[in-house]
């Protein structure tokens, strides 16, 4: 991502948040512009206290001066309390938009290519950085506007007590400025690349975290140690390169703030000799000692710190969604289907092809060179142990996981599409932990469906699940659903009923029956499989796998299919399922 492509995102970002805020930025001006004159003040009082009171014998008129120049101080404490009334009304609106923004670039990144979704450095945006944007920019329009409105206000007692005073405080403080921007973009380079590194470390420690058991169980954390170690040391060495970059913005701000002052100085005996008051001299090293130069000291402090870190965080948040970085205009093909033969004449709805998958470069595969062609109408159940990869199976199948080695295909297209297409309109998947969400009934029935549904066809899946007597205690389909007030197995059965609505080709139920009776459990998956389409159960009861077409059984070292007769003489992990099984009942 190029430098200029960030300043460029960021300012016009910058630029429509800013108009939407106009009245706002016209009261801190207003505020800012009552502080200028105590900037004024302060000086132009000392030279008329030194000229015209003290130094010609008039102690009380020096006193009046000194006492306005007090009155200027206070003027400036109530501009200071209106000018924090109006910052608030100006960041507090940023990071809620940041906030909305990561929320919704999180669920876009999520849906677009599910496999990245926990390295996508989310957590760290919706947290550490907009509270990092929010931070930076208050600090930021607070000493920009301070230093802009004393800058005046100190430029202008200057030029009202003795014009020839800027021809030695102009010319180094513009010097120093420029010198001091020209360090922002390469600085802001090198922030981008120190949060860079910061989101990996974030993501590479929090998948460590994840499976650290397992990481002390192999012996195995000096190899797991090595990632974050790396990233550790380039932090480091980014952190350096930015104190390089601070030290050459120290000699900016000496060149800005200091050399005025020794400049005047050196330059005292020539002014004075031609005329200039005491008072004027002494004004003008009062304005630049103690306003000209700590609003300097603060603001390049600020845009050499903050304002890098605000534009590199604040890209991070105008990067475009998946599927939008192609050039306007400029639409990319789908791939093209892949031919497959079907056996006995029938279509597939879904094929595996030496399919291997592992969650991590090093790890077991947890699936491994399986293949598998899922006729259309069919019905499969998959069984085996807890953990064995029946839920990786599914995801694979559902296009959420990408595979190490082999093809997934659905209807003979790949089961992975492209980012940025939205769900799949190819399979409904339905996991263990049922979605059901505040709304209506009949929302939480029909929101896996493309369009409207009319009520017969609605009543007909509520009736074939054996739904309608929840759909009576809940008070109908147009009745509101609070989903704290169901229970689990009242959650699956509305999923399933949204599923049997779903016109998705391939359904797959990861357990998603897991918390109804067995009698509600039959009825479910019968009703699913009569429903024009393909079904895929993930089956925690061996009678699941007695009503299906085939079976699969996952026993982590090969993979056998057969159906529930034939399977006891084929594989002895179905064999000891099956008696488990019929020694319970």
């Amino acid at each position: 991502m190029s430098g200029d492509g960030t300043w460029r995102r960021v300012g016009g970002e910058g630029r429509r948040f800013l108009r939407g805020r106009a009245r706002t930025l016209l009261r801190l001006a207003l505020w800012s512009l009552l502080e200028s004159a105590h900037t004024f003040l302060g000086g132009y009082a000392v030279a008329r206290a030194l000229d015209d009171g003290f130094l010609a014998a008039r102690t009380g008129t020096g006193i009046a001066w000194l006492a306005v120049a007090g009155a200027g101080a206070l003027l400036g404490g109530l501009a200071l309390r209106g000018v924090f009334g109006g910052l608030a009304d100006l960041v507090e609106p940023l990071r809620d938009g940041l906030v909305r923004r990561a929320v919704r670039q999180a669920l876009e990144r999520a849906v677009a290519d599910p496999a990245r979704a926990a390295h996508d450095g989310a957590v760290s945006r919706l947290t550490q950085q907009t509270e990092m944007a929010r931070d930076s920019f208050a600090g930021l329009v607070l000493v920009a506007r301070s230093f802009v409105f004393t800058a005046a206000g100190a430029l202008a007692g200057m030029a009202a007590l003795a014009p020839v005073l800027l021809l030695f405080v102009l010319p180094p403080l513009l010097l120093g400025t420029a010198g001091f921007l020209l360090t922002l973009r390469p600085m802001a380079r090198v922030q981008r690349r120190a949060l860079d590194a910061d989101e990996a470390l974030a993501a590479r420690t929090g998948d460590l975290a994840a499976g650290l058991r397992d990481v002390v169980a192999c012996g195995g954390g000096a190899e797991a140690g090595a990632g974050p170690r790396l990233l550790i040391a380039e932090q480091e060495r980014l952190t350096r390169l930015l104190a390089r970059w601070a030290a050459l913005r120290t000699v900016a701000l000496g060149v800005a703030g200091r050399l005025p002052v020794v400049a005047l100085l050196l330059a005292a005996p020539w002014l004075l000799g031609r005329g200039l008051s005491a008072g004027a001299l002494a004004a003008a090293l009062t304005y630049l000692v103690q306003s000209l130069l700590p609003a300097l000291d603060a603001l390049m402090g600020a845009l050499g710190s903050a304002g890098t870190r605000l534009v590199v965080v604040l890209d991070r948040f105008c990067l475009p969604p998946p599927g939008r970085e192609r050039a306007a205009g400029v639409r990319e093909p789908d791939p093209a289907p892949v031919p497959v033969p079907a056996p006995g004449g029938g279509g597939l709805a879904a094929e595996l092809r030496q399919v291997r998958f592992a969650y991590g470069v090093h790890a077991l595969p947890v699936v491994d060179g399986l293949d598998l062609a899922l006729r259309e109408g069919e019905h499969l159940a998959v069984v085996g142990p807890s953990g064995i990869g029946k839920s990786t199976l599914t995801a694979l199948l559902a296009g959420l996981l990408p595979p190490g080695r082999g093809t997934v295909l659905l209807a003979g297209a790949p089961a992975l599409r492209r980012p940025g297409r939205g769900p799949d309109p190819r399979r409904t998947l339905l996991p263990q932990q049922a979605y059901v969400f505040t709304g209506s009934v009949r929302e939480n029935l029909t929101h896996l469906c493309p369009g409207p549904v009319s009520g017969a066809r609605l009543d007909r899946a509520v009736a074939a699940l054996g739904a309608d007597g929840l759909l009576e205690r809940l008070g109908g389909p147009d009745a509101p659903l609070d989903p704290a007030r169901l229970s689990q197995g009242e959650r699956q059965l509305l999923a399933l009923v949204a599923a049997h609505l779903s016109p998705a080709p391939l359904l797959l139920l990861d357990e998603a029956t897991c918390h109804l009776d067995p009698a509600a459990e039959e009825h479910a998956e019968r009703a699913l499989a009569d429903r024009p389409g393909t079904l895929v159960v993930v089956a925690h009861r061996i009678s699941s796998a007695a009503r299906a077409d085939r079976v699969l059984v996952l026993d982590g070292s090969r993979a056998v299919c057969g159906t529930h007769a034939d399977l006891p003489a084929r594989s002895a992990l179905y064999r000891e399922l099956v008696g488990v099984w019929n020694a319970r009942v």
